[in-house]
């Protein structure tokens, strides 16, 4: 048997607004799945939002995208004026990274969770 990554479960103040949150920005949707707010990925793997009353830490999540797709990811950040970094230690303000030979870039969440767009995986 092949083991998948099928989901996981992302602790958040508002599961709602940060479930919507991120589905705008990747330009993807947001379903019920029981009491979790749902962003499907195009691989299978869903992300499940959940409301807790503190978030215990900060989670790093990479979302590979197409060339096309990180243009449109990173439009809709800079729409919202968000910052964004070309690396995870916050280091390289308004950069990308250039990791494998591709484009990629970081920002936080609402949550504190540091999220990844890239173009090209190791």
């Amino acid at each position: 048997m092949t083991v998948e990554l099928n989901h996981t479960i992302v602790p958040s103040r508002d599961q709602r607004a940060a479930a919507k949150d991120l589905a705008d920005l990747l330009g993807l949707e947001v379903t019920k799945a029981g009491h979790f707010d749902a962003v499907h990925l195009g691989n299978g793997v869903s992300l499940d939002f959940m409301d807790v009353d503190e978030v215990p830490g900060s989670m790093h999540l990479a979302f590979l995208v197409s060339e096309d797709t990180f243009d449109e990811v990173f439009g809709r950040l800079q729409e919202r004026d968000l910052p964004y970094w070309g690396d995870p230690m916050r280091s390289r303000p308004q950069q990308f990274s250039a990791y494998f030979g591709g484009r990629g870039f970081y920002w936080d969440s609402p949550d504190g969770h540091n999220l990844e767009v890239l173009t090209r995986a190791s």
